[in-house]
């Protein structure tokens, strides 16, 4: 059986002093680009922490699947840092350094009804034609939005625990989704920072939150949102993120063509009124 542990590990090959990374469609995002949390993923995997860790990525521009990309890898202290690399220029920035323990909190009640929010064809986490994919149903209403995803055994690593990929996906999908709703519009998120609270179980649900009320537009300029999220594994918070939404006018009328093809038309409009007529 192919686990995602095993693709990430594939897709990445030394060549001379830095490292070649080929990410496979599976790991898709937005039409033609990689997931965010996937590329996450790769850092998290190439550092190779065990504890908790924070791990992060200020993405300059969309990561291409399928092409071959350079990873540049240095390391000061506990800390190592990592720049993804196409033929033109800087597409991620990337870091890896050790974090603090989740410290225990409260997980807000959730509301019976949240509506359904949009699914893909191809997308690693909510595809529903994507073979190793999550395909994550997440959910929405006036407080939150949340899903409860159960793991298949494609997410279970050697060792028995969840695959880090699963939880900087999912994590990476609500803040997409927060920000989207927010604006109406479409983008993409820019930076990830992902705290991974240690081995995550394998075997249980794991049920993904994101507040709308902690939303908020970065001064000067509202194209930026800023949200937080959290996943938890039988009530324990195993990651929380905060990760930062960009909107770009008309970016989602090509997303939403595609959406309706599968999705009820009321479910994208809930979404992206202006696109959905």
């Amino acid at each position: 059986m192919t686990t995602i542990e095993a693709m990430l590990r594939r897709a990445i090959e030394a060549s001379g002093p830095d490292l070649i990374l080929t990410l496979d469609p599976v790991f898709q995002g937005l039409p033609d680009a990689a997931h965010g949390g996937s590329v996450l993923a790769v850092f998290d995997a190439l550092a190779g922490v065990a504890g908790a860790r924070e791990v992060s990525g200020v993405y300059r521009r969309r990561v291409p699947l399928g092409a071959p990309l350079t990873i540049a890898r240095t390391r000061a202290d506990t800390t190592e840092t990592f720049v993804l690399a196409d033929g033109t220029g800087i597409l991620v920035d990337g870091r890896v350094a050790p974090a603090s323990a989740a410290p225990p909190h409260p997980r807000a009640p959730d509301r019976d009804g949240a509506q359904p929010l949009p699914i893909s064809r191809a997308c690693f986490a909510c595809g529903t034609d994507n073979a190793l994919g999550l395909r994550a149903e997440l959910g929405f209403d006036e407080d939150a939005v949340r899903a409860t995803w159960r793991p298949r055994d494609g997410f279970r690593r050697a060792d028995g625990s969840l695959a880090p990929a699963a939880l900087t996906a999912l994590l990476d999908e609500a803040a997409f989704w927060l920000g989207a709703l927010e604006t109406g519009e479409s983008g993409m998120t820019t930076e990830l920072r992902v705290t991974l609270h240690g081995t995550a179980p394998f075997g249980s649900p794991v049920v993904v939150r994101g507040a709308r009320a902690a939303v908020q537009a970065r001064a000067g300029d509202q194209r930026y949102w800023d949200t937080d999220v959290e996943a938890r594994i039988d009530g324990a918070v195993v990651a929380t993120a905060r990760i930062t939404f960009v909107a770009v006018r008309g970016a989602a009328r090509r997303l939403v063509a595609g959406m309706l093809a599968i999705n009820d038309p009321a479910r994208v409009q809930r979404v992206f009124p202006a696109y959905t007529r």
